[in-house]
């Protein structure tokens, strides 16, 4: 494959005002390298989504834009979370690169991986992904949790990469096909194998966040799993339907128990048996309520086809 692609490197970020002027400097010294090694075009960019955020964020990406043409970034109309950030940088830089990566802003992503995403993109790769090759930096709870999160994911029958988050790259094409997914719960994880075309891996040891605090707190993380199943599994459903025939099956049973001892004549008030009986089937049939209505949220939510984000601002077009 010829070489001297037009990259852009896409940089989601939400209050990220004490680490992006570091952030900024060590991308730009990894652009300046491959662009000196003629291994992407000279037009190659660097930009920064700010994904609504509440501190000097967007001030700090105009500064950055100003001073080198190398930044260029884009502003949300509002906050619209992490995936959706991420969504409306690939989305805007399909329009001006060849190759798109993705990263988070907090520098735990190892740039140098980098080179070796563009080396198996070469190699007629379309889709590249950064996988953790260990968790040595995280703490036993995060550890336990993460790789709980990812085993969970494919026992429910997400088709996700295993210890990848959203440190990927992807080609004009993909995107292009990626475009034509309209759903407005976004799971890129999930996603991104769905559209197909060849893929690699590269692995990569995750550093610790140069500063500042993790967006995705424990509640955030259970939140995005629960996105993911839902969006991409009707396996709780069956599950629900699994259970629904195992209690069916129960209840003949206790029927035919209760039949029994009616006709041997032993019949005795079991009002323990009642009272657990009620509270079980009830706490059983609220759960499947529940699961059922959080499937039609989804479904309203789809139906209503409001966009996934709004520019506000892209710094390309100035």
């Amino acid at each position: 494959m010829k070489k001297n692609k037009i990259l852009y490197i896409v940089v989601p970020c939400y209050n990220e005002e004490e680490v992006l002027h570091e952030t900024a400097k060590r991308l730009k010294l990894k652009l300046e390298s491959l662009i000196a090694e003629n291994q992407i075009n000279k037009n190659s960019k660097i930009m920064f989504v700010n994904d609504g955020s509440k501190d000097n964020t967007w001030d700090i990406i105009e500064d950055l834009h100003k001073n080198d043409k190398l930044f260029t970034g884009i502003c949300l109309s509002r906050n619209r979370g992490h995936q959706n950030a991420l969504f409306a940088g690939l989305m805007t830089a399909k329009k001006y690169a060849d190759i798109i990566i993705s990263m988070d802003a907090d520098l735990q992503d190892d740039i140098d991986a980098v080179d070796k995403m563009i080396i198996k993109y070469y190699e007629g790769n379309d889709i590249v992904y950064g996988v953790r090759s260990a968790r040595k930096t995280d703490t036993w709870f995060k550890k336990t949790t993460a790789e709980g999160f990812y085993k969970f994911m494919k026992f429910m029958g997400v088709d996700i990469i295993y210890n990848h988050a959203d440190y990927r790259l992807a080609s004009k094409k993909v995107l292009e096909e990626l475009e034509n997914y309209r759903e407005v719960n976004l799971f890129l994880r999930g996603m991104f194998p769905l559209v197909g075309f060849k893929n690699d891996i590269i692995y990569y040891e995750r550093k610790e966040r140069f500063a500042g605090e993790s967006k995705y707190p424990l509640k955030k993380m259970l939140n995005f799993a629960w996105d993911g199943i839902t969006s991409f599994s009707i396996k709780p459903i069956r599950l629900v339907l699994s259970v629904g025939i195992i209690m069916f099956i129960i209840s003949l049973l206790i029927l035919l128990y209760c039949i029994v001892i009616k006709i041997l004549g032993k019949a005795v008030s079991g009002w323990t048996f009642i009272v657990c009986s009620i509270w079980i089937l009830g706490a059983v049939q609220m759960l499947a309520i529940g699961l059922i209505g959080e499937y039609i949220g989804k479904i309203y939510s789809e139906t209503k086809q409001r966009p996934r984000f709004i520019l506000s601002k892209n710094l390309n077009d100035e």
